[in-house]
């Protein structure tokens, strides 16, 4: 497995083309590939976090990755993604998975559980929304990225 820089673009043509449950981002930070023998096998996307809350400027979201399923290309994603985070001067990075999911990768990497959040809609009557993302419950992830 190799990590490679990818365009937007790129990325987001991989999310729309695999992702099962997400549309592709309108905006990111930053982002990375996974090659397999040439062949981009994953991507994973980060940007500031989703919510106004956990946004402190230290703090950076994992907000795609998405696989064609070759055997651990997301625990090698979310782990580069982290180091890269680091060395940016992030201090914690976080990421929401389905309550569905087992978060099996997450874990392989140092990563723990820090809560569970209820689904909801963003959409009301002053700022109606759309989206096709999902509105179950989800987990919230994190690493502490502060060097030692």
């Amino acid at each position: 497995m190799k990590a490679v820089p990818l365009e937007l673009k790129q990325a987001n043509e991989f999310v729309d083309k695999l992702h099962r449950h997400h549309d592709s981002v309108y905006r990111d930070k930053f982002r990375i590939g996974c090659e397999v023998n040439g062949k981009l096998v994953g991507v994973v996307q980060l940007a500031r976090p989703v919510s106004r809350m956990l946004d402190d400027g230290k703090t950076i979201e994992v907000v795609r990755l998405c696989t064609d399923g070759t055997p651990n290309v997301c625990s090698f994603l979310y782990s580069r993604a982290a180091r890269i985070a680091t060395e940016m001067g992030y201090s914690k990075i976080i990421t929401y998975i389905l309550e569905s999911e087992s978060g099996v990768s997450l874990r392989a990497c140092g990563w723990h559980k820090e809560c569970d959040t209820k689904g909801h809609n963003w959409s009301c009557a002053s700022r109606p929304r759309s989206t096709t993302a999902p509105t179950c419950n989800k987990q919230r992830w994190a690493k502490n990225l502060n060097k030692v």
